[in-house]
């Protein structure tokens, strides 16, 4: 039953993007194409920017210079808000 769920869910997307490609196609008077989809990068094809953010983020780790959290939340009330008074005025 999920699995029938969750066929017609993505069936009715696919349905819908195709359907919006061919009408904004006509809309701007071009012919329809079929949409490319660019392949990911794999690893050895990273730029020299990519490979020092990773090392920076490696190095800061390794030296515990990385953000430490509490894990402690506060929470203010404040009574007197003036979301408070305008509820208490319509009462």
């Amino acid at each position: 039953m999920a699995g029938i769920s969750v066929g017609v869910v993505f069936s009715i997307l696919v349905v819908l993007v195709l359907v919006l490609t061919v009408f904004s196609a006509v809309a701007q008077g071009k012919k329809v194409k079929p949409v490319a989809v660019a392949a990911p990068k794999s690893v050895s094809e990273g730029s020299a920017a990519d490979e020092a953010a990773v090392a920076m983020a490696v190095y800061l780790y390794m030296n515990g210079r990385h953000d430490e959290e509490s894990g402690v939340l506060t929470i203010h009330v404040n009574e007197h808000s003036l979301w408070h008074e305008e509820l208490n005025d319509r009462l």
